[in-house]
């Protein structure tokens, strides 16, 4: 069950690129709900599943004795989630939010790249990629708002 839950899925399993499949699979997944409740909704699940994942990394580290598994996506999820709440839910956004997510949790720049090499645990792993979300979801309202000036 941990296994499932980290890979999200157990799209952490891919063998090329397991980041970007559970962002794409968790950009599928946040779209979905979001057809059927609120962003708020969305935001509240974030925040549970990041508390959960902490918790879960803790103990799959201490098991393991490795950090910040390729395997596991769920930061990825807790990333595009945020950026999703932040930006607006329509599909041009949340394609945005998912583009700058991955540039940001790809390049690591500034603060994300410092919370990814120094802090360890699930703290550590969860820490890198809720900061590229919010800068992402932050980029892709800010781009919203930009075109729709230009139009």
């Amino acid at each position: 069950m941990q296994k499932l839950f980290l890979t999200f899925f157990y799209s952490g399993l891919s063998p090329y690129a397991p980041g970007t499949a559970g962002s794409i699979l968790a950009s599928i997944v946040g779209f979905v709900i979001l057809q059927f409740f609120h962003t708020d909704t969305l935001f509240l699940l974030t925040i549970l599943i990041t508390i959960i994942a902490i918790k879960e990394i803790n103990k799959y580290e201490a098991k393991t004795k490795s950090h910040d598994d390729k395997s596991i996506v769920i930061d990825e999820v807790v990333g595009i989630w945020l950026a999703f709440t932040l930006s607006s839910a329509t599909l041009t956004q949340m394609f945005l939010s998912f583009a700058f997510f991955r540039l940001f949790d790809i390049w690591k720049p500034s603060i994300i790249g410092k919370i990814d090499k120094d802090i360890k645990g699930g703290l550590g792993v969860m820490g890198d990629d809720i900061i590229a979300g919010i800068i992402a979801g932050i980029c892709s309202a800010a781009s919203w708002q930009a075109l729709g000036y230009l139009s």
